[in-house]
C-alpha cells in the first residue's frame, strides 16, 4: 500500500492477471511521472507499450527497458503532440511496429503558472495547444486506427480505448493558473463529446482526473513534512496520491472490466474535490 509519508515512495502495485494481452498501447509523455507509471501499468497487465517523449531520450529508453523486462515489446517514440505531423508520425510508426493500436493514453500536458494579468500569450498557448489540442490530434488518430481495424473479439470487446489525462482543475477553478484550468475544462467536454459520438463504433474513451500525484513536477508541495502537512488539509484520505494510484485506474479503463463505461471522468484524488474546507459546515 501507498505510504502516507511525504518522503517515501510507494513500490509498484501488482495488477492480476494479463488483462490487456494482446493490446497495443500508445502513452504520450511517457517518459517520467505519471505517463511514466501508466506505460508501466499496461504493461504489467500484459500490453505491449510504445513510449512517446518531447524531450530527454535517455528517461524513455530507460522506461522502455523497464517495459521489455516485463516480457512486453516496446519502443520510443519522439514527438510534440501539438504538432499534427508529429503526431502522425507518431501514430503510424507505433502501428507499423505493432500491426494496430488498441489503447492511447493522452498523457502530456505541461503547465505555465502566472497571474492573470501578467500571463503572456505564449503562455496560453503553450498550456492550451499542448494540453488540449494535443490531446485532439491524439484522439482523432486513435479513432482513425480504431474505426479502420474495428472489433477484434478475439482481444477486447471494444474497437479501441482512449484515455485522456485530466485533471480535478476540470471542474475545480484556480486562481493563478487559469491556462490550465481552461485546458482541462475543455478537455472534460472534448472527452464526452468524443465519447457520444463514437461510442457505435464501440470505440470507449474516458478520462482520468488526479488530484495531488507524488511526481517530479510538485516536488515543492510534498518533499518537506511541513508542505506535506499543507497539502493534507485539501485531501481528506490523508495521504498524496501515487503515480501507480493512476496507473491501476487506466489499465482497469482500457480492460474489458470496463466496457460498459464511456464517457466517464474517473476522479483519482483521495477526496480533493470534495472541498475538505467545508467538512466542519464552512
Amino acid at each position: 500500500m501507498a505510504s502516507n509519508s511525504s518522503t517515501t515512495w510507494a513500490a509498484p502495485m501488482p495488477f492480476l492477471g494479463e488483462i490487456l494481452k494482446g493490446q497495443p498501447a500508445l502513452v504520450t509523455g511517457a517518459s517520467s511521472g505519471i505517463g511514466r507509471a501508466v506505460a508501466l501499468g499496461l504493461a504489467r497487465a500484459g500490453a505491449d507499450v510504445a513510449v512517446n517523449y518531447s524531450a530527454h531520450a535517455d528517461a524513455a529508453d530507460a522506461v522502455v527497458r523497464e517495459i521489455e523486462g516485463l516480457g512486453r515489446r516496446a519502443l520510443a517514440l519522439k514527438g510534440d503532440v501539438s504538432r499534427e505531423a508529429d503526431v502522425e508520425a507518431m501514430f503510424a510508426s507505433a502501428i507499423s511496429h505493432f500491426g494496430t493500436l488498441h489503447i492511447v493514453v493522452s498523457n502530456a500536458g505541461v503547465q505555465r503558472d502566472a497571474a492573470f494579468d501578467a500571463m503572456t500569450l505564449a503562455q496560453w498557448d503553450e498550456v492550451i495547444t499542448i494540453n488540449l489540442t494535443g490531446q485532439f490530434l491524439c484522439a482523432r488518430a486513435a479513432v482513425r486506427e480504431f474505426k479502420r481495424r474495428g472489433v477484434d473479439a478475439a482481444v477486447s470487446r471494444a474497437a479501441g480505448k482512449i484515455i485522456c489525462m485530466s485533471s480535478v482543475h476540470q471542474h475545480i477553478p484556480w486562481a493563478g493558473h487559469v491556462n490550465y484550468a481552461a485546458s482541462k475544462g475543455g478537455l472534460m467536454l472534448l472527452m464526452q463529446s468524443l465519447a457520444q459520438e463514437v461510442a457505435p463504433h464501440f470505440i470507449r474513451v474516458n478520462s482520468i482526473a488526479p488530484g495531488a500525484i507524488r511526481t517530479p513536477i510538485n516536488t515543492s508541495t510534498w518533499q518537506t513534512p511541513a508542505a506535506y502537512a499543507d497539502l493534507m488539509t485539501f485531501i481528506p484520505y490523508k495521504r498524496i496520491g501515487e503515480p501507480d494510484d493512476i496507473a491501476q485506474a487506466a489499465v482497469w479503463l482500457a480492460s474489458d472490466a470496463a466496457d460498459y463505461v464511456t464517457g466517464t471522468s474517473l476522479v483519482v484524488d483521495g477526496g480533493m474535490s470534495l472541498y475538505p474546507q467545508f467538512a466542519d459546515g464552512g
